[in-house]
């Protein structure tokens, strides 16, 4: 039977920073406690006698770890289509044998992956036929996962930065570029790096290449490419065949001229579904007491590169005894504090179509906001003035990556003070399509706004074919409905 879930609620962080699939992080919650038995219940309920887990402790990187692999008992695995898969999780509610809150949690995975899969390859979401995610071994991932986080009581999950991977790999339709089309949409307003996430200045760093999952995509969509492919020694990265020349050297080894191996996919759709509709907000680790730490481990094992997706579960908001003590900064339950530090620097000798890229870093680096000035300098000489709002303890290292990224010369500081409501996030389906929205709240705890997230409005707009002021009007009126 099901594990009974804790009855104090829990807070959860999943570390992505190596990349994330879906049986990596079902691993890491059964690593941190979660009954694998229960939720194998929850699966034979579901879809009897297809799949069967096996848990097993491995090494990966010099970190010891949980391996969960699932073994698929049917021989030919149906294809299914999102309906039928919604179908299936909603025709088990009211059944004591699987829990409500798991069905709402993959149903709400499962939703955004039907959202990507369809805008990637022109269907409507109900019409997606789930080669890699509806195969059995995945639908053991989303539900298995899902059923996990219910038990271990986890009410509110944040996620870090994700690492997608680069290069290319070999899929059903042919040569695709990493990240995948799909995780290259569920990734839309989620910070993520390509390829490595690289050290402090000043410490040596080496790449370790060929990292990959345990679940391969097959695409099959019948999306074809007529290029022959060249195969990047030690690596599962591919390139087009036009595109080698003579060899170089690239981190030891041998490869095609004006190619980039990089390093392979560290995120699958699976995956990422899974981090979007767990972990409502990205970001550092919020104020928390850590219970327990779990370790999920991929597939792949490259040396000096732990495979693993970490997962950290506790009790939300509780101060360290340097905050007790008043010497650091109150957060809401989001981690945003009400002290920060301001950076700012006048620029006048930046190319305007390098902005973005300087904001996009800033964010990605943990600042908790970043804009831009329009000024007018010395002599008449148009400019502007960037601004990175940061925690007090990151405003060293961000004022660097400022100087870098605009070859500035220096960096002003000033301390401040904010009055911040705190904020939560929900979710609304229009048309189909999952929308984030922003909850903002006042001390009393009473909600001010809700206001849905722009970049979920947009992809949803983009995905139905709408201009993004009309998904905008429908969104809002199904946050107010």
């Amino acid at each position: 039977m099901t594990a009974d879930a804790p009855a104090a609620p829990r807070s959860a962080y999943i570390d992505a920073t190596a990349g994330i699939a879906g049986d990596m992080l079902l691993a890491a919650l059964v690593d941190a406690g979660a009954d694998l038995d229960g939720v194998q219940h929850v699966l034979d309920a579901l879809v009897p006698d297809s799949v069967r887990f096996v848990r097993r402790r491995v090494d990966r990187g010099g970190q010891s770890a949980t391996k969960v692999d699932v073994e698929v008992r049917v021989e030919d695995p149906p294809h299914r289509t999102w309906s039928s898969i919604r179908a299936l999780l909603e025709g088990a509610r009211g059944r004591d044998d699987v829990p409500a809150r798991t069905i709402d949690l993959s149903l709400a995975v499962f939703g955004r992956l039907a959202d990507a899969e369809g805008a990637t390859h022109g269907v409507p979401a109900d019409e997606v036929h789930f080669h890699e995610v509806g195969a059995l071994d995945s639908l053991a991932d989303v539900i298995g996962a899902c059923e996990a986080w219910r038990q271990l009581g986890i009410e509110d999950g944040t996620g870090s930065v994700l690492a997608v991977g680069s290069g290319r790999i070999r899929a059903a339709h042919g040569d695709i570029p990493v990240p995948v089309p799909a995780v290259a949409r569920l990734a839309l307003g989620w910070p993520t790096v390509a390829g490595e996430i690289l050290p402090a200045r000043g410490h040596s760093h080496s790449h370790g290449h060929g990292h990959t999952h345990g679940h391969g995509h097959t695409h099959g969509h019948g999306h074809d490419h007529d290029h022959p492919v060249v195969e990047v020694p030690d690596s599962d990265a591919t390139v087009p065949a036009h595109m080698a020349g003579g060899p170089h050297e690239h981190g030891g080894r041998r490869v095609p001229a004006g190619v980039a191996p990089g390093i392979g996919e560290l995120a699958t759709p699976t995956g990422v579904a899974l981090l979007r509709g767990l972990a409502r907000t990205a970001g550092p680790q919020p104020a928390m007491t850590v219970l327990v730490l779990g370790v999920g481990a991929g597939t792949k094992d490259t040396p000096g590169r732990p495979n693993v997706v970490r997962v950290l579960v506790g009790t939300a908001g509780a101060a360290s005894p340097a905050a007790a003590a008043g010497s650091v900064a109150a957060a809401d339950a989001h981690d945003t504090p009400t002290a920060a530090v301001q950076l700012e620097a006048n620029v006048d000798d930046l190319d305007p179509r390098l902005w973005p890229g300087v904001i996009e870093a800033l964010l990605s680096d943990g600042a908790l906001d970043a804009w831009l000035t329009p000024i007018v300098m010395k002599h008449g000489r148009p400019a502007v003035t960037v601004h990175a709002l940061v925690r007090e303890d990151a405003a060293e290292e961000a004022s660097s990556l400022l100087m870098d990224r605009t070859g500035s010369l220096g960096v002003r500081r000033h301390r401040v003070e904010r009055t911040i409501r705190t904020r939560s996030f929900e979710s609304v389906e229009v048309d189909g399509h999952r929308i984030a929205v922003k909850v903002a709240r006042d001390a009393d705890g009473s909600v001010v706004r809700r206001e849905p997230e722009f970049r979920d409005v947009a992809a949803a707009a983009a995905a139905a074919g709408v201009s993004e002021r009309e998904m905008l009007a429908r969104a809002r009126a199904a946050v107010d409905g």
